[in-house]
């Protein structure tokens, strides 16, 4: 009992000297109190208050003495998830998460299931979402700034207007991974490369045989950023698998045409401008048939928690199911989760 109160006192005095400090501060107190609370928690011996709202205001990015000081998008979005990380209560963002529940396509691709003959067509209408998070399993490896995570992410693909054909989850793709990152900072004429990446993920629909996709890739990744921008290049290499003998058979690749399409590398761009995030996302086969992807995002604020969120796809490999047929769709939701 002596110890909470101990914490609540030490809680309400940071507080009150954080709202009183700077005048915006007010705007963020409800970040500050989470990171309050969770430094606090740690009962770490030998730091004082001053150390624990310094910490604090350089992680909601309030600091109003030292411009030099402030932290960059990125660097906000590593130092919190720092703090939370080895909260069991909590679940890390890894991409974004949204939830768009109006899509349309242009032409849905029905190629796959005419040898599953059901009632009624796809919809030019669907919901589409996707849930990606990442956990810790080390860390501290080499230095204070790696670690290697395991993330997964979840795609999918609803019918839910088409109640003619019993409203199906069309397709759902299933990315688990384990990845090797390093937070550095190095500067190639005024670009600093924050964050550095090497993993592996499989990517799989959970389908069998005529329907089934998937793909095992290695990839790294580089994040640069300056200023507003941010500008990730992700190279990758796909595991070869063996050939199939007949189409149905269970053992063998099911798609040995993918790289084809899916390409060879990911590049994209975000630009914040104030509280509105623009991104893009790009690929490319490098070959003479080129085959590619372009994918245009915009957040924007809607609410305290969440943000409204537009999404536009053209190309190739939106899907596993669909990753030899180009789409184009246009989407719009809510975004739970942001690049920052």
């Amino acid at each position: 009992m002596k110890l909470n109160i101990k914490l609540l006192v030490i809680f309400f005095t940071l507080l009150s000297n954080v709202l009183c400090s700077t005048s915006s501060a007010f705007e963020y107190s409800e970040e500050m109190q989470v990171c309050l609370l969770a430094q606090i928690s740690k009962n770490e011996p030998n730091i004082s208050v001053e150390a624990i709202k310094r910490k604090c205001e350089l992680v909601v990015g309030v600091d109003s003495t030292d411009d030099n000081n402030k932290l960059s998008k990125i660097e906000k979005r590593i130092a919190r998830e720092k703090v939370t990380r080895s909260n069991p209560s909590v679940i890390t963002p890894h991409k974004r998460s949204y939830f768009l529940p109006v899509t349309y396509i242009k032409n849905p691709n029905e190629k796959p299931y005419e040898q599953f003959p059901v009632d009624g067509k796809l919809d030019n209408f669907e919901a589409k979402f996707q849930i990606s998070f990442k956990a810790p399993i080390f860390t501290q490896i080499f230095n204070e700034s790696d670690s290697i995570y395991m993330g997964f992410t979840i795609q999918s693909y609803w019918q839910m207007y088409n109640s003619e054909s019993s409203s199906p989850f069309r397709e759902t793709n299933y990315q688990p991974e384990i990845f090797y990152t390093m937070i550095d900072d190095n500067e190639f004429e005024g670009w600093y490369n924050r964050i550095i990446t090497v993993g592996f993920e499989h990517q799989s629909n959970g389908h069998t045989q005529l329907l089934s996709r998937s793909w095992n890739r290695i990839y790294a990744q580089f994040v640069f950023e300056k200023d507003d921008w941010v500008v990730a290049f992700r190279p990758w290499y796909r595991i070869p698998e063996k050939d199939k003998t007949e189409p149905n058979q269970a053992d063998g690749d099911d798609n040995p045409d993918i790289h084809k399409f899916m390409g060879y590398f990911e590049l994209t761009t975000v630009y914040q401008w104030e509280s509105q995030t623009l991104s893009t996302l790009f690929r490319n086969n490098l070959s003479s048939d080129n085959k590619s992807a372009i994918q245009i995002d915009w957040s924007f604020p809607m609410g305290r928690r969440f943000k409204g969120y537009v999404q536009y796809f053209n190309g190739y490999g939106e899907s596993l199911i669909d990753y030899d047929q180009r789409i184009e769709r246009l989407g719009i939701g809510i975004l739970l989760t942001d690049f920052f």
